[in-house]
C-alpha cells in the first residue's frame, strides 16, 4: 500500500513529523517497508541552459541550439521556438524521455539534414498548462547553478509504502490508515462534511442481480452520470496517480481510482451509452469471452460472476472490466458502479484466470460492504466537478442483508493474556476511536464490530487490537526459569536424536527432504500401504505422501551420481505414511551406500560395498541403542524393494511379529528403473516405533569392555547339517554354550559338492575360547570342545565332520 504523507494529512490532524508517523505506523502493526521518493515519468527532464543559439542551415523556422545540460555536458538541439536565445534556462528532455502530451519517447534523430539530440520542452508539452507558443523559459536568479539538475525534483514527494497483512484490508485506504493512527495517539480523525449532491432524475438503468447458486455479489450500487466532458485531470489529482507511480488516464479513470486508495472502495465506470438494455449481474457460462481492460481475451468457466448485458459479459465482478463498455474521452455519460462482492468468488476466479488487479486485492481480502454509498457520492462529486454533468439518484440493489458481529468481551481477558493492565476507561476510548459500538454491562463489554474489521471474530481479536494500539512494548520481558525439574525430551525424541548421530558415526552423511514425493517412485516402494495424495500440491512431481523414505534418497542419490560424485553415504530420518489419518504414520530411519569401498587407497584393496555392509551398520547401530544381539533372529522375508538372497530381516527376537529393521541390496530392477550409474547399492532401515524403552538411559547402553589377561585358544570344528539350516542358529547354539569361556564364533568356510550327501553342508566354524578368571589346561579345552560338539549335534541334527 502506497501513499504520500500529504495524502494521509487529508484524514489525520497531526503535529507528528513525517519520521514519526513512520515509527508509529510500525509500532501499530503497520510495517513501513520504504519511504522514498518514487521513479516517475518525469525524472529525466532536467534544468538547462542555451550557451549558443543560431539559425539552421537548411529551415529558416527552426534554431541550432548548444544546450548545456550540466556535468561539463554540452548537447546539440535543433528547436523551432521563437524565444530560443543564448543564456535562456529551459527544461531539457534527453533521448529516451517520454513527453507527456504526445507520450512520444525521444530518440536521436535528424531534422532537416542536422542531429538532434534530445529536445526543449513548452509548458503544454509537459501538461503544466496550455501554452504552447514557446518553451519554458525559467527565472535565472532562481536556476543559476541549478543546470543539471531534476526540473520535478521538488514536486515528486516521497511515498510511503507498508506491508499489509491479509487480515488488514482495511488499511488498504488512507482513511483506514488514519483511523488507526489517531486511536493510536498519533493525532485526530479528520469528520468530513458530507458532499451535498443535487440529483437529477432516477437511474435508468435497470440493474439485476440474478439469483444463481454460489453467487459472488451481494449489492450493487450505481448512478447514472449524464453530459460530462471526460478530460484529463487537473493538477491535483494527476500529483497524486504520479505520486503512486501510476499513469493518469482521464478524469473519470483517475476519479475512481483515487477513491479506491482514499476510501479503499473500488469503483468501476461504464459507458452508459454502450450498456445493452440494463446489467445483469449473473454467474458466468464455460465458454463465454471478453476483452478486458488489459487488453486480453479471457474464456471462462462456469460459476465466475459477470457484469453483463443482453449482448453478453461487460466484465469480471470485482476484478476487472471489459474494452465493450470502457470509458474514453468522448464518453458523455457514465454509469458508475460501487459493489460488493463475496472475497471466495473473487479469490477463486482470479487463480483460475491469472488475474491480479488492485481491486482484486482489495475484495478478496474484505472491504466494507456499506461504504457503497460513500463510494458513489464521493467519486460522482469530484467527477462532476471536474467534468460537469447531472447526477441520478443512487440505485442500491441487494440479495443479501449485512450483518455486524457481536462479541462479549470480558474485562479480565485483556490482563490474563498480556500481562499489563489497561483502565476500563482507555479501553473503550482506544475501541470507540477504532469504530467500534461499545456498550458496558458490569465486568463485560458488548461489542458490535464495525463493518469495516471482517478480520474481527472473537474476544482474543480485542486483545490484540488494544495491545497493539496501546504498544507491544508495554508487554514484559520475563526471563524463563532456567532449573529443570524433569527432562525436556521424551525416549522417543532421544531415541530419535541417539541414531541419528549413530549412523552419521559411521560415515553417512544426513539429508532432509520432503515428506512428499513422487508418486511413481513411491509406487516401486508402497507395497501394501496406501497411496496418500495431496490436493493441491506444491509440484507436479511431489503429489503424493512418501511411503518410504527411498523413494527421496534415491532420487538425490542420482543427482549426485549425475554430476559425478562417487562413493556416496547418506541417511535419513522422518516419518512415513501409511494412510491420511492421525496415527498412520511411523518414524523410521533409512539409509544408503553406494558405489566401492578404499576406492585409489594404496593400503587396501578396493571392492563394491555389499549385503554384509549393510549388515554391519544396521546391527551395530541397534546394539548401541541397547538391543542383544545375541537375541536377534533374522530371516529373508524382506519387501520387494530388496534384492532376493542378498537382504534381510532383523527381530528383536524369536518372538517377534514385526522386524526391528531391514538390511540388503536393493532390486536391480529398480536401479534400471530410476537409470542409477554406480557399482554397487546397499541400504537399511530401522523402524523406531519396534525399538521398546529400557531401563537404563540411552547413553549408558554400551556395555562395559572385559578383557582377559589370560592366554586365549582357537579351535575349528567343521559340521555336516541340513541344507536349510541356518548358519547363524548354528552360531547361536554355540555362543550360548558357555558365555564366559566363547568369546567368539566365526565363520570360515561353507561347502557343498563331492562326499557332502546333496541334502547336507558342511560349515566350518573357528570358536575363540579363553578365560577371564585362569589359564585354560588341556582337560578343560577338551572339555569345552566335547561339549560343543555333543550340544550343535543333539539341537540342530549336525554331524561333526570327519
Amino acid at each position: 500500500m502506497k501513499f504520500t504523507i500529504d495524502w494521509l494529512k487529508e484524514h489525520l490532524d497531526t503535529k507528528l513529523n513525517d519520521q514519526m508517523i513512520i515509527d508509529k505506523l510500525t509500532n501499530i502493526g503497520l510495517e513501513v517497508e520504504s519511504f522514498e521518493s518514487q521513479q516517475s515519468e518525469f525524472d529525466q527532464f532536467i534544468v538547462a541552459k542555451i550557451i549558443n543559439a543560431e539559425k539552421h542551415p537548411n529551415a529558416d523556422r527552426l534554431s541550432l541550439c548548444d544546450v548545456d545540460i550540466g556535468q561539463g555536458k554540452t548537447v546539440k538541439v535543433v528547436c523551432g521556438a521563437p524565444n530560443a536565445k543564448k543564456n535562456l534556462y529551459t527544461v531539457y528532455a534527453p533521448p529516451g524521455a517520454l513527453i507527456p502530451k504526445s507520450q512520444t519517447k525521444l530518440a536521436i534523430s535528424k531534422i532537416r539534414g542536422v542531429t538532434s539530440y534530445g529536445m526543449l520542452c513548452s509548458e503544454s508539452e509537459l501538461k503544466l498548462s496550455n501554452e504552447s507558443e514557446g518553451i519554458i523559459d525559467l527565472s535565472s536568479k532562481k536556476y543559476t547553478g541549478e543546470v543539471g539538475k531534476k526540473y520535478f525534483a521538488n514536486k515528486n514527494p516521497k511515498v510511503v509504502d507498508i506491508s499489509i497483512t491479509p487480515n488488514r484490508a482495511d488499511c488498504l485506504g488512507l482513511k483506514g490508515i488514519a483511523r488507526d493512527l489517531a486511536a493510536a495517539g498519533a493525532g485526530k480523525l479528520k469528520k468530513k462534511n458530507e458532499d451535498k449532491i443535487k440529483f437529477s432524475g432516477s437511474q435508468n438503468i435497470k440493474v439485476k442481480i440474478a439469483n444463481d447458486k454460489n453467487q459472488g455479489c451481494t449489492a450493487f450500487g450505481s448512478c447514472l452520470i449524464k453530459g460530462i466532458k471526460n478530460t484529463d485531470s487537473p493538477k491535483w489529482l494527476r500529483d497524486k496517480i504520479l505520486s503512486l507511480g501510476q499513469k493518469p488516464i482521464s478524469a473519470v479513470v483517475d476519479v475512481t481510482n483515487y477513491v479506491m486508495i482514499d476510501l479503499n472502495r473500488p469503483l468501476h465506470a461504464y459507458d452508459a451509452d454502450k450498456i445493452d438494455q440494463g446489467i445483469i449481474v449473473r454467474n458466468s457460462k464455460k465458454g463465454e469471452s471478453f476483452e478486458a481492460l488489459d487488453n486480453k481475451k479471457y474464456t471462462l468457466e462456469e460459476n465466475m460472476c459477470v457484469i453483463s448485458d443482453k449482448s453478453g459479459v461487460l466484465g469480471l465482478g470485482g476484478i476487472i472490466g471489459g474494452t465493450r463498455s470502457g470509458t474514453e474521452k468522448d464518453t458523455k455519460n457514465i454509469l458508475l458502479e460501487s459493489a460488493y462482492f463475496e472475497p471466495k468468488s473473487i479469490r477463486s476466479t482470479s487463480k483460475i484466470l491469472n488475474l491480479e488487479t488492485d481491486a482484486k486485492y482489495r475484495f478478496e481480502r474484505g472491504i466494507d460492504p456499506n461504504s457503497i454509498n460513500e463510494g458513489l457520492i464521493k467519486a460522482a462529486t469530484l467527477i462532476q466537478k471536474i467534468c460537469g454533468g447531472s447526477i441520478s439518484k443512487l440505485d442500491i440493489s441487494k440479495n443479501k442483508k449485512f450483518n455486524n458481529t457481536l462479541i462479549k468481551f470480558s474485562l479480565g481477558l485483556f490482563q490474563s493474556i498480556t500481562g499489563f493492565k489497561v483502565s476500563d476507561k482507555e479501553t473503550v476510548k482506544i475501541l470507540l476511536d477504532l469504530g467500534f459500538v461499545v456498550k458496558k454491562n458490569k465486568k463485560i463489554f458488548n461489542l458490535t464490530v464495525p463493518s469495516w474489521r471482517p478480520d474481527i471474530t472473537q474476544p482474543i481479536d480485542i486483545v490484540e487490537e488494544i495491545v497493539r494500539i496501546k504498544g507491544y512494548d508495554q508487554i514484559r520481558t520475563e526471563t524463563p526459569d532456567k532449573i529443570r525439574n524433569k527432562q525436556t525430551l521424551n525416549y522417543q525424541q532421544k531415541l530419535f536424536h541417539f541414531l541419528q548421530r549413530s549412523v552419521a558415526s559411521k560415515g553417512y552423511y544426513e539429508t532432509v527432504t520432503w515428506s512428499f514425493t513422487d508418486a511413481k517412485i513411491n509406487k516401486m516402494f508402497k507395497e501394501d500401504k496406501n497411496e496418500v495424495r495431496i490436493v493441491n500440491p506444491i509440484s507436479s512431481d511431489l503429489n503424493v505422501l512418501r511411503s518410504s523414505i527411498f523413494s527421496n534418497l534415491l532420487f538425490y542419490l542420482k543427482k549426485n551420481l549425475d554430476r559425478d560424485i562417487t562413493d556416496i553415504s547418506l541417511f535419513e530420518i522422518g516419518p512415513v505414511f501409511t494412510g491420511k489419518k492421525p496415527g498412520q504414520q511411523e518414524i523410521v530411519i533409512s539409509a544408503l551406500r553406494s558405489g566401492m569401498v578404499s576406492r585409489l587407497n594404496w593400503i587396501e584393496k578396493e571392492r563394491k560395498v555389499d549385503v554384509f555392509d549393510a549388515k554391519r551398520d544396521v546391527i551395530q547401530s541397534l546394539i548401541e541403542v541397547g538391543l542383544d544381539q545375541k537375541k536377534f533372529h533374522i530371516n529373508s522375508k524382506v519387501p520387494n524393494y530388496y534384492h532376493p538372497g542378498k537382504s534381510g530381516a532383523i527381530y528383536q527376537n524369536s518372538s517377534s511379529e514385526k522386524p526391528v529393521a531391514l538390511f540388503g541390496e536393493i532390486h536391480p530392477n529398480i536401479i534400471q528403473k530410476l537409470d542409477i550409474k554406480t557399482e554397487a547399492l546397499i541400504i537399511f532401515e530401522i523402524f523406531l516405533d519396534k525399538i521398546g524403552q529400557f531401563k537404563n538411559k540411552l547413553k549408558d547402553q554400551k556395555k562395559k569392555y572385559q578383557y582377559s589377561d589370560f592366554q586365549k585358544s582357537e579351535r575349528d570344528f567343521a559340521f555336516i547339517i541340513d541344507k536349510n539350516f541356518k548358519v547363524q542358529e548354528l552360531v547361536k547354539i554355540i555362543s550360548e554354550i558357555d558365555e564366559k569361556l566363547i568369546r567368539n564364533v566365526k565363520i570360515f568356510d561353507l561347502y557343498e559338492g563331492e562326499t557332502i550327501p546333496g541334502d547336507k553342508k558342511s560349515v566350518a566354524l573357528s570358536v575363540t575360547i579363553q578365560s577371564l578368571e585362569k589359564s585354560l589346561n588341556d582337560q578343560d579345552l577338551e572339555n569345552i570342545n566335547n561339549l560343543i560338539i555333543s550340544t550343535v549335534e543333539s539341537k540342530s541334527g549336525a554331524k561333526i565332520r570327519s
